[in-house]
């Protein structure tokens, strides 16, 4: 049995932890590990770490770090081969410890995976693993689906795994480079899922190892800032040349048409301070993105492949039910493909 380091990032989260830790805790074996970063709570978070896992590691940052610099604090301290990164509301359910590492064991080869998330009490989906459609928006794979009966009927193979409960080897999330810590929050499991993809990983899901997870989308104007900013910093770092090249007009176009989107939904200000974000970093993002194509090791066309053209997240509205949109996106979507098969 490999050596788990479950990392968990917190922030103002002590009514989550009291429900989630006991579980963590209770599954754990000898010689696994458990690390609570918080990110400056003012909650009493870190006090209720204490009390309900003394035997863990807590960091206290002194200021919120992010998502992404918070797991990868906390990476950089453990020393068991298989990390596990668990959000705060995640509780996992029985088995999962068992679950998680079945994948390692088998020796399936998988760069990095996740747990089958779930929500309402075990009943519903919440991620079953991650959709990339080719414009960089991504959402989560089977949200709002009754929970299957039979685990062969998860899909096998993410656009990306979940930051909810993401799992990857030691040696390889080092070797990645850990989460892009500037993304603070939000699509650092994108970005870190298509980079390791660029190098060659395959991605898995793993529904034997659920967690329960208390999600809600809506969390303020900001997040749409940041999903956006984010969005673009994970295009500009990951999309090998040619695909990108191939793609500008379907970015450009996506770009137009989310204005009115933006617009009707309240957030038309964020969107546009985020393509400010993206102008002002521009020039840090292109010196990450010739570090990270270094890298690459497989083609364009491979990398392209798990890529979906149909916009079907429960959030995009009337963009999701339109057979012409639909259409459209495929038909685009199997041109780039064929370009890319024969050389781009």
């Amino acid at each position: 049995m490999s050596r788990l380091s479950v990392v968990i990032v917190t922030h103002n989260n002590r009514e989550d932890v009291g429900k989630a830790l006991p579980t963590v805790v209770a599954q754990l074996e000898d010689g696994d590990e458990l690390v609570v970063v918080d990110n400056d709570s003012s909650d009493g978070t870190p006090a209720a770490v204490r009390d309900l896992a003394p035997r863990a590691t807590l960091i206290e940052a002194g200021a919120n770090l992010g998502f992404g610099a918070g797991c990868n604090r906390g990476a950089s301290i453990v020393s068991g081969e298989l990390l596990c990164f668990l959000n705060p509301d995640a509780v996992p359910a029985p088995g999962f410890r068992e679950g998680i590492e079945r994948p390692l064991a088998d020796g399936r080869g998988w760069g990095a995976w996740q747990g089958l998330v779930t929500t309402e009490a075990g009943r519903v989906v919440n991620t079953w693993g991650g959709v990339v459609h080719f414009t960089g928006i991504a959402w989560a794979g089977g949200m709002g689906e009754p929970v299957p009966a039979d685990d062969g009927a998860v899909p096998a193979d993410p656009g990306f795994v979940s930051g909810a409960c993401l799992v990857i080897p030691r040696a390889i999330f080092e070797r990645i480079g850990g989460f892009a810590e500037r993304f603070f929050l939000y699509h650092e499991d994108v970005d870190l899922s298509l980079r390791l993809r660029l190098a060659g990983q395959r991605l898995g899901v793993e529904p034997s190892a659920r967690v329960e997870h208390a999600y809600e989308f809506a969390k303020g104007q900001a997040k749409w800032r940041r999903l956006e900013t984010n969005r673009w910093a994970t295009l500009i770092r990951t999309y090998p040349p040619s695909m990108l090249v191939l793609l500008v007009p379907a970015l450009v176009a996506t770009e137009l048409a989310l204005v009115p989107v933006a617009a009707a939904g309240g957030w038309l200000g964020q969107k546009l301070l985020s393509w400010g974000d993206t102008l002002r970093a521009l020039g840090r993002l292109l010196r990450e993105r010739r570090q990270i194509q270094k890298g690459r090791t497989i083609g364009a066309a491979e990398f392209a492949r798990p890529f979906t053209a149909d916009l079907a997240s429960p959030y995009l509205g009337r963009a999701a039910r339109s057979r012409a949109l639909r259409g459209a996106l495929r038909g685009y979507w199997s041109v780039v493909l064929r370009l890319l098969g024969s050389g781009g």
